[in-house]
């Protein structure tokens, strides 16, 4: 039984988001899901009637836009849990706060169609984008699919 234990049980775990020590993190597949909620939303919106084309599509803007929020709150999850540190915290007091409004901006998207919504996600993250690349000491523009 100890030898099996033994086999089964690695002497060296790491944690990463992909369960690997690759140390490769970035923000931008929040913005690009963010953008994608955003415009989704705004394709939403822009349909009018109820004839069966138009609901259809509709619906699977929303589907979509509800999809790409979990992404965002999902990549911003990894980047909060896995990529920050007490020393970065230390030079970014607020950086808790700022992670914590961007997931509840996702929530909010995936409870209303709002392109407002939509816009402040892109922004949060946008903030996260700056902080990180801080954190990395480089200079990274913030780039929009869709300006």
């Amino acid at each position: 039984m100890n030898l099996l234990r033994r086999i089964l049980r690695p002497s060296n775990i790491a944690f990463a988001h992909c369960d690997g020590p690759c140390g490769v993190y970035d923000p931008a597949s929040a913005r690009i899901a963010a953008e994608a909620v955003l415009s989704m939303a705004k394709k939403a919106l822009a349909l009018s009637g109820d004839d069966p084309a138009t609901v259809n599509s509709r619906t699977r803007f929303i589907l979509i836009k509800e999809q790409q929020a979990d992404i965002v709150k999902h990549e911003l999850d990894v980047l909060w849990h896995d990529y920050f540190k007490p020393e970065h915290l230390e030079k970014y007091p607020d950086l808790h706060d700022t992670f914590w409004k961007a997931a509840k901006l996702a929530s909010r998207c995936k409870q209303e169609l709002s392109a407002e919504a939509g816009e402040e996600l892109v922004q949060a993250c946008e903030n996260v984008h700056n902080i990180f690349w801080a954190t990395k000491g480089r200079d990274i523009p913030f780039y929009r699919a869709n300006p």
